[in-house]
């Protein structure tokens, strides 16, 4: 079944957060290192317009540390803004990024540097940017949450003297044309639960899990892999982990979800579930 979640906030968060952009001077937007291009919302994108952009790759403990350095150089190589980086081992630069919005402010059309202004802190759902706001402030304001849509309402606050940092709600566009960026998402913990069947995704994140890192799952559930399929590898980890049915059988729904917190709390390793688009930078 296609994956289509687009809760009735995502609607009032869209319009304010259009209001908030017109005021705004810099839009920092916060990407899931794990699938950096999948957690860039392209609506974000046009909505920002010409204003300066910080990427932070967060959740950098849980990704790939190579990758995680080979999207910042692709990201670089946009030329259109800068791109930070953040996690539990390598937590975020407070005086660096106040550089950044600095220098980007200045470079701004008709930007005087060092004029102090709103920033927007923008980007899909559960990537974490309350707790990148609460980190740059240095206190808990943000409430946050290990499922989307915690966030539902702006959330503003004093940054480094006269700044004004917003975090914004997590937003996807209406319709996900993208199925496979969808399921990148749902993988994540992005997309609502009731949205997405977790079969479903647990399979797709399997055979991704299957193609790339089959060491992972052998050292992770004690298992072969050589001739799984996604429903073979979740009976398989049933048997491993004791997920049974009353009568001894393999409880395949128990295995999924399993995979699945597995993934999601790097209990598999630091896995990056995308390359950047010169595969050459990415898999060295």
């Amino acid at each position: 079944m296609p994956i289509s979640w687009y809760p009735g906030h995502m609607h009032k968060a869209r319009r304010e957060l259009g209001s908030l952009l017109r005021g705004a001077r810099i839009v920092i937007e916060v990407l899931d290192a794990r699938i950096p291009a999948a957690s860039s919302n392209p609506l974000l994108a046009s909505m920002r317009g010409n204003l300066p952009l910080i990427r932070v790759l967060n959740k950098c403990d849980l990704a790939d540390d190579g990758l995680t350095a080979a999207w910042q150089t692709h990201f670089a190589g946009l030329q259109d803004g800068a791109c930070l980086s953040n996690g539990r081992d390598s937590p975020l630069d407070r005086n660096r990024l106040l550089e950044q919005i600095r220098h980007l402010a200045g470079a701004s059309p008709g930007g005087k540097a060092g004029k102090p202004g709103r920033i927007a802190i923008v980007g899909i759902p559960n990537v974490g940017k309350s707790s990148l706001m609460n980190w740059c402030i240095d206190r808990k304001l943000a409430r946050t949450g290990n499922t989307p849509s915690v966030t539902r309402e702006q959330q503003f606050t004093r940054f480094a003297g006269d700044w004004t940092m917003v975090d914004t709600p997590g937003m996807l566009r209406p319709k996900l044309e993208d199925q496979h960026a969808a399921f990148l998402m749902a993988s994540i913990g992005s997309i609502g639960a009731a949205a997405a069947d977790t079969m479903e995704v647990a399979g797709f994140l399997a055979g991704l899990l299957l193609e790339r890192h089959r060491e992972r799952l052998e050292d992770r559930y004690g298992l072969e892999t050589s001739d799984a399929t996604p429903g073979k590898l979740f009976d398989r980890i049933a048997v491993s982990r004791g997920a049974l049915k009353k009568a001894g059988l393999a409880d395949p729904e128990k295995a999924a979800e399993i995979l699945l917190n597995d993934f999601r709390a790097a209990r598999l390793g630091k896995i990056t579930l995308e390359y950047p688009p010169n595969p050459e930078s990415g898999q060295a």
